[in-house]
């Protein structure tokens, strides 16, 4: 390759870096249209309730949010350099960027942002995802093809299938395994909502702890990754690994959250039922009966008039009786 002008004739110039995954933007503004459709109910509440409820629906749909979140987020493991390293094949142009790579459950982000972000006469600003749910093979021989930096293809190349490290087994299944486990820790999240609302809320706390478990296991698949022989990624004359990052240590958090509400539930359950239904604004079914049959309020002005209808019925009804008594005698 030449340059002509000093641009790259056979790479595309402005290339559009990537913002948000749309999966991940559509379950945030899911749970937040749910959050402020519930928090416009708390005005109709009345007394002390409204803060527990308050409180009740911020953590839970937080808990939910997590769990669906986690399933797209793209940071579970990272690592980042900066470092000065070739830009392009065939070329001898060294650029100074900050190199990262961001491990999520379905794939890969590899960045490369210019440091500064405008050098040799071109935006340096990538950010390239490759899933596992598609070919590894084919999208690098996708991204040879389209001309990508030199770090990019050097860091996706390690995770293709004729790459000595063998990353691409360990983590491919390891993301598979805990996106399962996260979705049926959101199941289970549902089922003790749902169970919250009835006057079972001991069984509530046990899938909350339920769910705190599927969290945790989903934690144990994702660290498999590093069952691996250590793969170092060298770029230039620097080297990194990738560590656990933010949505690993947002699960451990959400997981911990969860088994705890999950034990309190449980504990006050068996230690204060009848207060824990009243708090929870349910009771039994023979609670809500008797309720209804020891208290009510009478309308005397109508219950008068109702009785007075009922002697004139009854006086009617006997005149007729003595009429007959008196013609067959």
């Amino acid at each position: 390759m030449t340059f002509y002008d000093a641009i790259y004739p056979f790479y595309p110039l402005q290339r559009r870096p990537f913002i948000i995954d749309t999966s991940l933007l559509v379950a945030i503004l899911v749970f937040s249209v749910l959050a402020v459709s519930f928090l416009l109910i708390l005005p109709g509440i009345r007394g002390k309730s409204r803060l527990f409820w308050m409180f009740r629906i911020i953590i839970s749909l937080f808990i939910g949010a997590v769990l669906v979140a986690l399933n797209f987020s793209g940071d579970w493991a990272e690592a980042s350099v900066k470092a000065n390293a070739s830009y392009k094949s065939f070329s001898n142009a060294v650029v100074s960027a900050d190199v990262g790579l961001h491990v999520g459950l379905y794939g890969i982000n590899i960045t490369l942002r210019g440091n500064p972000v405008s050098q040799i006469n071109e935006t340096i600003d990538y950010n390239e995802i490759f899933s596992w749910s598609d070919d590894m093979d084919d999208q690098y021989a996708d991204a040879l093809e389209r001309g990508l930096p030199n770090p990019i293809l050097y860091i996706a190349e390690k995770f293709t299938s004729n790459s000595a490290c063998g990353l691409i087994y360990q983590y491919r299944y390891s993301g598979r395994f805990a996106s399962a486990s996260l979705w049926t820790a959101f199941l289970c999240w549902l089922v003790a909502n749902i169970l919250f609302s009835m006057p079972v809320i001991l069984y509530a706390g046990y899938m909350m702890i339920v769910t705190a478990t599927f969290i945790f296991f989903s934690m144990a698949s994702f660290s498999t990754i590093y069952n691996t022989d250590p793969c170092d990624f060298n770029i230039g004359a620097d080297s990194f690994r990738t560590n656990y990052s933010h949505s690993f240590w947002l699960a451990l958090a959400t997981g911990l959250l969860s088994a705890l509400i999950g034990l309190m539930v449980v504990l006050l359950g068996c230690l204060f039922p009848v207060k824990m239904r009243e708090a929870f604004s349910v009771a039994l079914d023979s609670d809500d009966e008797e309720g209804c049959t020891e208290e009510g309020y009478l309308n005397k002005g109508f219950l008068d008039g109702v009785i007075c209808d009922d002697i004139k019925q009854m006086r009617n009804n006997k005149e007729p009786q003595q009429i007959d008594t008196l013609t067959r005698l």
